[in-house]
């Protein structure tokens, strides 16, 4: 018995084209002379951190956003000195690349369009 041609072919695609979940990858960087002793992304629905971050040490992170709302980062510098800063608004099935710096000026977020949403 031969197989049906416009299954192999269906098939064909599908195993070239894969199937692609949405996902955040999160590039948390330390542009600081100093460690960073503690550090906490929250997102909709969970968050992520680490216990100390590095002078100019990256840290990476994906993450899957169900539901929706604002980003947050909170850290404690060498001074023991905590920090908060608000992030982008966050959608479900947000996707793509969020970088995340910690400066001596302050936090910047750059995030692509296809994560950060208008409310």
């Amino acid at each position: 018995m031969r197989p049906n041609p416009a299954y192999v072919l269906g098939a064909a695609l599908l195993a070239t084209t894969g199937c692609h979940s949405p996902y955040v990858n999160a590039t948390v960087t330390n542009r600081t002379a100093q460690t960073i002793l503690l550090l906490e992304v929250d997102y909709p629905s969970a968050s992520f951190g680490a216990q100390n971050l590095a002078p100019g040490a990256d840290m990476h992170y994906r993450f899957k956003v169900l539901g929706s709302g604002n980003l947050k980062l909170l850290y404690t510098d060498s001074a023991h000195a905590d920090h908060t800063a608000s992030g982008p608004f966050l959608k479900e099935g947000a996707d793509g690349p969020l970088t995340i710096a910690i400066t001596s000026a302050g936090v910047t977020w750059q995030a692509s369009p296809t994560v950060a949403a208008s409310k």
